[in-house]
């Protein structure tokens, strides 16, 4: 029904995630041209490319359309349906990025939606789902959006480069939010984190938790590092280990930091020591803006 003239009309890769999730809300259609035209591979990314799939998994009805360099997509949203449904997603990206879009549009669905995602669930470039977990769904639980079918549950872990991870993703349906006024992030009361590993010893995340603690420690007495590591078929395809930390305030607000090792046979290894110490001082960091 709605014409060429009501179409959105943007250009380049930046932001396309928030814009076809804005689409998908508003209900506009939208084209998007020009995708890394001027590069050498020009297009759309495997992971993009599997993010538009993901839409068009949890909507019905949507239209989309790319031509054939992959430079130009047109979105026709449908509607939200939501329901039981499973994505793979693509190991070049962690599992967050596809998360953190699907935790705007889950409230909205007609049916609650109940997602499994496989992939990589720790990395160095997306939100991991450990600091999604602590720190968005508190955030939801503001706007209304609670009970117990919210939650993300980590079934497997999956370092990059190959993945092999799986997390859980369950979000109840709210039509309307409720309005937040949240303007006091309050005093900090406890720091709580995890210090995870897969694949290579255990004791890692033993010497990540204690170089963490040398540093947080001197600040406030209200610590508490879990260790996690997973084995078999729950650790994935790769090895790896890292740490997120989150500190909550009084007020509510949760802070988080979080730092993973490099992947296999990319840059230097990492001592599990040092990782520890600078997620340390990157959540003081966090505390101190």
């Amino acid at each position: 029904a709605a014409g060429e003239a009501q179409c959105l009309s943007y250009t380049g890769c930046n932001f396309l995630r928030q814009r076809l999730v804005l689409a998908t809300l508003s209900g506009r259609p939208l084209k998007i041209r020009k995708i890394r035209s001027k590069e050498e591979d020009p297009g759309l990314r495997d992971f993009e490319a599997s993010f538009i799939r993901l839409i068009d998994k949890v909507t019905n009805g949507s239209r989309i359309e790319i031509n054939q360099t992959g430079t130009t997509l047109y979105y026709q949203p449908g509607l939200l349906y939501g329901g039981s449904l499973e994505h793979d997603c693509s190991p070049s990206r962690g599992i967050g990025y596809y998360l953190e879009s699907l935790l705007c549009l889950a409230p909205f669905m007609k049916h609650p939606l109940k997602i499994v995602l496989r992939g990589v669930t720790n990395d160095q470039v997306d939100p991991s789902v450990d600091v999604l977990k602590a720190t968005a769904l508190p955030l939801l639980k503001k706007f209304g959006i609670d009970g117990e079918s919210l939650e993300i549950k980590i079934n497997r872990r999956g370092m990059p480069p190959k993945g092999g991870g799986e997390i859980l993703f369950a979000c109840p349906v709210r039509k309307v939010l409720q309005p937040v006024q949240f303007t006091d992030p309050g005093k900090i009361k406890r720091i709580r984190g995890t210090a995870y590993s897969v694949r290579v010893s255990p004791q890692m995340a033993n010497r990540m938790v204690e170089s963490a603690r040398g540093i947080l420690n001197k600040f406030l007495p209200d610590i508490y590092i879990y260790t996690d590591h997973m084995k078999g078929v729950n650790s994935g395809k790769s090895p790896g280990f890292g740490m997120c930390l989150t500190a909550e305030t009084i007020n509510g607000t949760i802070l988080s930091a979080e730092l993973a090792s490099n992947p296999q046979g990319q840059g230097a290894a990492v001592l599990p020591e040092e990782l520890g110490q600078n997620c340390a001082k990157l959540l003081l960091e966090e505390v101190y803006r």
